[in-house]
């Protein structure tokens, strides 16, 4: 017997390390609801939003998601459905074709508009597909005038739309690769995944909120808001928007927008305009005149790996391209960063990564002189002495 649990130990060690970050957390989750019968999920749920997680440990024992308290609820577990008068949810879901599944899942909406835009036959015949659906909640969140230009022309733009949310293969959760892209059905143009440690698990921005539906003809994953096609890079964003003209300055000043215009994935925290007005003009100059602390200034708001908002349910230290490290967080809808809720507009999708606006700009220490590291630090009092006496030459950087 001995030797049997010694060999299975590597086996299960094996099997445990090869999970993604998704299948951990739904394992997590059956273990917390396992309690309330077979294949039940727990499940926590933001107070005062729709907004459902599987839960992973910290979040468990918190009982808190982006700062703010959770109501847990116990649901079947995907795939699983309840039978009348039995304990939890013993039954799978039979499989029906990805049109039919669209109605089961929570995702009537884009049932409805398959329908109008004649894509019923296709996601019902043969094949083999990946639907990244929109819930109906997302839907019905998307800007009327959005909506209305969609449904006003069903057979191209609506019917293009479906299309950019599909795959021609199926794709499971567990071959949703972090940093991975896959050509999706409106004209090749790509989809971008990623699958964050905490298990979170995106599609353009879009949270999977009902991963690994599974159809015969193909598998659906429930997603929470509608995607579009983006097609230009993180430095053409920057280089388009009117509110940024400031950092599309420094950047080229910098010489940093080569960078952001070749491969890779970035996160851009993007000062506005607006942002960079609030910095007195002499330190502001001061900082563009100086290659070395404009470069270090710019760094400080850029990670080298994409980071989306429904990523982010708690502080996390993140290291900048400057080398210092920024907490980027959530309180309540808020993305903050250094636990300041600073951006005001998220999700800005490139090729190559995303930009989230923010209303103030970020200055690292390798970018202040004396003066503006002593400032808010216990040697304020003292440092003011100095300046009074004219002893603090106004240049010397660290």
């Amino acid at each position: 017997m001995k030797v049997c649990v010694l060999l299975l130990v590597p086996v299960l060690l094996s099997w445990v390390e090869s999970r993604s970050p998704y299948q951990a957390v739904l394992q997590h989750s059956r273990i917390r609801g396992r309690a309330q019968g077979p294949n039940v999920c727990a499940m926590q749920q933001r107070k005062g939003t729709d907004k459902k997680y599987f839960t992973n440990c910290k979040q468990w024992y918190h009982r808190k998601i982006c700062g703010e308290p959770t109501v847990i609820s116990y649901e079947c577990c995907p795939g699983y459905e309840k039978i009348p008068g039995e304990k939890g949810c013993p039954a799978a879901l039979p499989l029906v074709n990805i049109y039919n599944t669209l109605g089961v899942v929570g995702a009537s909406t884009t049932q409805m508009y398959s329908e109008r835009a004649e894509l019923r036959p296709e996601i019902e015949g043969p094949g083999s597909f990946t639907f990244f659906a929109p819930s109906n909640e997302a839907w019905a969140a998307l800007p009327t005038e959005l909506l209305d230009a969609l449904v006003s022309n069903v057979n191209i733009e609506l019917l293009n739309a479906l299309h950019y949310h599909m795959v021609d293969r199926r794709l499971t959760s567990e071959e949703l690769k972090h940093g991975a892209s896959f050509a999706s059905m409106y004209q090749d143009l790509h989809v971008h995944i990623q699958h964050y440690s905490n298990g979170v698990v995106t599609v353009n921005c879009a949270r999977l909120i009902k991963p690994d539906q599974h159809a015969t003809n193909g598998i659906v994953h429930v997603v929470d808001r509608v995607i579009t096609a983006i097609s230009n890079t993180v430095n053409t964003l920057l280089d388009v928007d009117d509110d940024l003209e400031t950092l599309r300055t420094a950047m080229a000043a910098a010489g940093l927008s080569t960078m952001l215009e070749g491969e890779g994935q970035y996160t851009v925290f993007a000062p506005t305009n607006e942002a960079f007005d609030k910095i007195p003009k002499e330190t502001l100059n001061r900082i563009l005149g100086d290659p070395v602390a404009l470069r270090d200034l710019l760094n400080y708001h850029i990670l080298k790996h994409m980071q989306c908002a429904e990523s982010i349910v708690s502080g996390t230290p993140m290291e900048t391209l400057q080398g210092s490290v920024l907490e980027v967080g959530c309180e309540g809808d808020q993305m903050t960063l250094n636990g300041r809720a600073v951006v005001t507009k998220r999700d800005q999708l490139g090729t190559n990564g995303v930009v989230h606006y923010i209303s103030e700009l970020l200055i690292p220490d390798s970018a202040k002189v004396l003066l503006e590291l002593a400032e808010g630090s216990a040697v304020a009092t003292a440092t003011q002495l100095f300046v009074e006496a004219g002893l603090t030459p106004p240049s010397d950087r660290i």
